[in-house]
């Protein structure tokens, strides 16, 4: 990704849910390899079951979406096999329902789950469909954060070990300080919450996770992708350098994604596919337009999950013409995660001497900073709602020093 507008490649913006939903749809678990098909009479529940599918969730699930409901289900697997899942959408009584399940009973395989979405609130109904081997009976309307839960709920082993968190740094431009955030941020997960994390560092020809882990790997990230036929658990294992206890440079429940500075396919892909993205921008007209353009690229490729995190990094810089973080959160409409003053003695000790910002000065206001976004990236904490007296006030203290 240059300095110059992001080309998206899209002409029109998905549809966004809200921000109470998006929150309920992180907590969904990742939807193994199913085939899923849904019968609608409406557009309303097509159009919810398909922007689903486009979930990054939904991304191993195949899943087809036909109107006509229970007649066409029924037309339609006269010749066709039955997935593993159905979405069937009604819109008749409750008598006539459940005499009309006996016709696709006849063509339906066993192993089959029918999801029925009605438009009648009725308790006698749920029970008698959940008796006849329905598995779920849902009212019309339905959201997105609804349907994969109960995809969840069917088809995800509630034994199963839990799943890491990925997090993607990445700067709004070149000399941001992403890298040396997204190292921060890892240590303190790693040191904080004694939580096993995994940094890839994915700028292969010039990444500084190395220099400041103060680390000299034999082999790194680099081989995992030249030799994607070898990787299994065992051959990561080797690849990963231990920079602290539960910290590995390159599984973990934490992935601290260290994305570089470009804008193209693998890039793309990884933003789209992680939990969490941490935009990191310098408080300048360059880094507001590339932030704008990156939020707002974002925003159609991830149409169901919060928006990125804004980090203001380098603030207060002497002699620079900036704007001010109010000024600077106001056309993105999102208000920043954490704003750290800029600080060259504190950085660049840290950054010559291979260590953190908190093994550098523990008592540092920006190390406090940097607890609170681990905080937040981690799912453990949000972000308080700040007026501009609070942004002022910051700034303040920024013209103090």
């Amino acid at each position: 990704m240059s300095d110059t507008a992001i080309d998206t490649d899209f002409d029109q913006p998905a549809s966004q849910v809200s921000a109470d939903e998006a929150m309920r749809i992180q907590q969904v678990r990742p939807i193994p390899r199913i085939s899923v098909q849904a019968f609608c009479e409406t557009q309303a529940v097509a159009s919810t079951i398909e922007r689903m599918s486009e979930d990054r969730r939904m991304s191993k699930a195949q899943t087809r979406v036909y109107m006509g409901g229970l007649a066409a289900a029924v037309e339609f697997y006269q010749s066709a096999p039955t997935p593993n899942l159905i979405f069937l959408e009604v819109t008749c009584g409750p008598d006539e329902l459940m005499s009309r399940l006996n016709d696709l009973a006849e063509v339906c395989d066993p192993s089959t789950r029918v999801v029925v979405v009605g438009h009648h609130n009725d308790v006698a109904l749920y029970r008698d469909l959940i008796r006849s081997g329905i598995s779920e009976y849902m009212v019309a309307p339905v959201a997105i954060a609804e349907l994969m839960n109960v995809i969840s709920t069917l088809f995800v082993d509630p034994d199963a070990d839990p799943l890491g968190r990925s997090v993607a740094f990445i700067g709004a431009k070149g000399g941001t300080g992403s890298s040396t955030l997204a190292h921060n941020v890892s240590w303190t997960i790693s040191t904080l919450f004694n939580s096993e994390v995994v940094v890839a560092d994915m700028d292969l020809p010039f990444g500084t996770a190395n220099i400041n882990f103060d680390q000299d790997p034999a082999q790194g990230i680099a081989e995992a992708v030249m030799s994607p036929e070898r990787l299994d658990e065992v051959y990561l294992d080797r690849l990963l350098a231990n920079c602290a206890e539960h910290l590995a440079l390159l599984a973990a429940p934490f992935v601290v994604l260290d994305v570089p500075h470009v804008w193209n396919g693998w890039t793309k892909t990884t933003l789209t596919h992680a939990d969490e993205v941490v935009i990191v921008a310098a408080p300048e007209l360059a880094s507001l337009r590339n932030t704008k353009n990156l939020i707002d690229t974002l925003r159609t490729l991830r149409p169901n999950d919060t928006p990125p995190r804004l980090v203001l990094n380098q603030v207060g810089m002497p002699k620079r013409p900036e704007i001010s973080p109010g000024d600077f959160a106001d056309p993105l409409e999102l208000q920043p995660a954490a704003v750290i003053p800029f600080d060259a003695q504190l950085f660049g000790s840290a950054a010559n001497s291979g260590r953190m910002l908190a093994e550098t000065d523990a008592g540092n206001p920006i190390v406090s900073t940097l607890s609170e976004l681990a905080h937040v990236v981690t799912g453990r904490g949000h972000i308080a709602p700040k007026g501009k007296s609070g942004l002022k006030a910051i700034l303040a203290r920024l013209k103090k020093k």
